[in-house]
């Protein structure tokens, strides 16, 4: 019986899907034993990666099904597994998930997967898997289910990033990795990256974790894997030091899943379901039983594909998977100028975060100024010390070390800056400031070199009237941490030309990041929607309102953290600036907060352990906000205060839509997850507010058409 008919209401289903097809072929190894290799290819080039979606699982299981009874016959000594260039498989295919029809059929898909891919598993003949490429989730899964493993050392990722998309790896990976090698590895590629940015793994961190027992190169990759397995076949042992004894059962596994668990609650709160379920399955792990624990991983799907957190992650993938690289609004990328050099003003710290970022992707002469020589030359020294590091992490060459530190250079010359094509200010967030460094180096300029902003809210037109040639000024503005935060606010003014906004366009582009094009309006996106957040949170505490009821009505948001500990993060000082900033601009919608200005003088808000992580409100801090409480205050309830903010966001983000601000609101949503942390699980602002009903009940509509939604019960 062919393996889809064991799964009839998945096999009923028509789905747009590209097929992973599994070739197959015998090799003979120098020893003269014979293994099976299937290589996986959807026919496709190296643009578009392989993905397992259920025909492809049904061909792969039937294809693999025959391989053991080849095997059961003595035919063939072993079973391989690789795929096409580049790429093992990046992971299902969640292009069609949205169009099973029900939760029944939803149910079989991982019990498909456990299927098929637990065939490499207790096979008659031993079993491989080559991971030439990229492996992501169920690609990954793949090679878990096999009994050894090489890696090539070109592959690009490694990774288990479901909880970072609402799931968790659901086709053995939550219950085979922890056994494979011990639980406190198992949970940094389960819980842990994926939950940092969706961070992977490069293959070197997949041999030294245990995921892969070899490492070849990619230039006789598949020809080394083979030699390796005949000599695995032939009695070589494999030494795998990570698997866990009794004594990490029994000791180590509830201590670290209970770090785990506290970590989690107090970084991300109790909103996303996927980690936790994770966890669950990881617990259930340490008895090594595969059939229970599919069990579990199998339930822990038929809860979450059907659920709002998934069918929004994929909303937000799909909007940094698509949207992203193809930017609303954009000119025509022939336009974009060269840039060979690049200008910065300003020494400061975020200066060199500029500076280090320019010279790595660019590759260019990178040029920075100030008032003094001392501030520069400090400036430089640390630039090059901060590469030093990168040298001795092993993340750049020792010859691109020195090539990059040549490439830094300082000057109080503003003549200096004659040959740059792009040049970037970061100086003290103050209009007059800002013009006045640009009236003083547009006049050493080329007519063709474009200058740029990194202001976080000022008036970037208001900027422009310094000079001669404000068509060529773009705003451009990065979030902090610079080299870490994945998004770029490109800010066009009526007078930017689109020859400068496409340079602006390939800059960011060339830098890694990501690109969304606002217009000039106050706070552009991403600080609009968190000053009406923190000024929310300011005028709670100041009505008498408990901060602690505070933090908990915007935890229901699923941000990374609490409005507070984003206040000290961003510097109270900055935060107070960007209420009175908005205020200004809009004083019936953003509220000023004289308690913010006084909790920013005397430099306190938070209380902090010796390792200076939070520990709550700081009792000064509040003495402060309660001298600035009025006697008819009217403190909020939770629910209040969240419905209060809920409104409040939807209100605000329609008129940023009817302004033309960006051109929909999947912008709005892409720039809340690449620049504000949003989270994945909450597909993005504008669907959630859909979802609560604020937008229903602020302008009697909504964002979206229809809601996003899963399967249908």
């Amino acid at each position: 019986m062919a393996i889809r008919d064991e799964f009839p209401l998945l096999a009923a289903v028509e789905f747009d899907e590209v097929v992973t097809h599994s070739h197959v072929r015998d090799i003979s190894l120098p020893s003269g034993r014979t293994v099976a290799l299937v290589t996986l290819d959807n026919g496709r080039d190296h643009t578009r990666p392989s993905t397992l979606g259920p025909a492809t699982l049904f061909e792969y299981g039937d294809v693999i099904e025959a391989q053991r009874a080849r095997a059961a016959k003595g035919e063939i000594d072993a079973i391989a597994v690789t795929g096409k260039p580049y790429f093992l498989a990046a992971g299902a295919d969640l292009s069609n998930v949205g169009d099973l029809p029900d939760r029944a059929t939803a149910a079989e898909l991982p019990k498909l997967g456990h299927r098929v891919l637990g065939l490499l598993h207790g096979a008659p003949v031993p079993t491989f898997v080559f991971i030439n490429g990229l492996a992501l989730g169920g690609g990954l899964e793949i090679a878990l289910h096999a009994d050894y493993r090489t890696i090539n050392a070109a592959a690009p990722a490694v990774a288990l990033p479901e909880t970072f998309l609402g799931l968790v790896p659901g086709w053995g990976g939550a219950t085979i990795l922890p056994n494979l090698i011990g639980i406190e590895r198992a949970l940094k590629v389960v819980i842990e990256n994926p939950l940092k940015q969706n961070r992977v793994l490069k293959p070197s961190e997949a041999l030294e974790l245990g995921i892969a027992d070899v490492m070849f190169g990619p230039a006789n990759y598949l020809e080394s894997s083979l030699a390796w397995a005949d000599a695995v076949l032939g009695g070589t042992k494999v030494d795998r030091p990570h698997t866990p004894g009794t004594l990490e059962r029994t000791v180590k596994w509830p201590i670290a899943l209970k770090i785990a668990r506290d970590t989690l609650e107090k970084k991300l709160g109790t909103v996303p379901l996927a980690p936790y379920r994770a966890l669950d399955i990881m617990e259930l792990a340490k008895k090594n039983d595969r059939k229970a624990g599919f069990a579990a991983e199998d339930a822990a799907l038929a809860e979450l594909i059907p659920g709002d957190q998934f069918a929004a992650s994929i909303y937000a993938f799909d909007l940094v998977q698509k949207r992203a690289k193809r930017p609303a609004g954009a000119p025509d990328e022939a336009l974009a100028k060269p840039v060979s050099k690049v200008g910065i003003i300003g020494a400061g710290l975020m200066a060199s975060q500029f500076a280090l970022l320019f010279v790595r992707r660019l590759q260019v002469p990178v040029v920075i100024t100030d008032l003094d020589q001392g501030r520069v030359d400090k400036a430089v020294a640390g630039i090059h010390g901060e590469i030093d590091k990168l040298a001795d992490k092993g993340r750049v060459s020792t010859d691109e070390q020195q090539r990059l530190k040549a490439l830094i250079s300082g000057t109080v010359d503003k003549a200096d800056f004659a040959d740059c094509d792009w040049v970037i200010e970061a100086v003290f967030e103050e209009l007059g400031v800002k013009q006045q460094v640009f009236r003083e180096i547009e006049p050493h300029l080329s007519p063709e070199a474009v200058l740029a902003t990194n202001t976080s809210g000022l008036s970037i037109e208001a900027m422009g009237s310094a000079l001669q040639h404000p068509e060529r000024l773009v705003g451009f503005h990065f979030f902090n941490p610079v080299a870490v935060m994945p998004l770029i606010e490109v800010v066009k003014t009526p007078t930017t030309d689109d020859a400068t906004l496409a340079t602006a366009m390939r800059v960011a582009k060339d830098l890694k990041k990501n690109a969304v094009i606002t217009r000039d309006t106050p706070g552009f996106v991403v600080n609009r929607i968190l000053a009406k957040l923190l000024g929310e949170a300011m005028h709670a505490v100041e009505q008498g309102t408990p901060f602690e009821d505070v933090v908990e009505a915007q935890r229901a948001f699923g941000f990374p953290m609490d409005p507070f500990v984003l206040l000290d993060l961003v510097g109270l000082k900055v935060g107070a600036h960007v209420l009175d900033t908005h205020h200004a601009a809009a004083p019936d919608r953003f509220f000023e907060s004289k308690a913010l200005h006084e909790l920013a003088e005397a430099g306190i808000l938070l209380e902090k352990d010796a390792k200076g992580e939070p520990k709550g409100i700081d009792k000064r801090a509040r003495k402060i906000v309660a001298k600035h409480t009025p006697t008819d205050a009217k403190p909020l309830t939770v629910d209040e205060l969240r419905l209060r903010i809920e409104d409040g966001l939807a209100d605000e983000i329609k008129r940023m839509l009817d302004a033309d601000v960006v051109e929909a609101a999947e912008d709005i949503d892409l720039c809340m997850i690449l620049g504000a942390g949003w989270p994945f699980q909450m597909g993005g602002i504008t669907p959630y507010l859909d979802r609560v009903g604020a937008s229903e009940r602020v302008f009697g509509g909504t964002f979206h058409e229809p809601r996003i939604e899963g399967p249908k019960a």
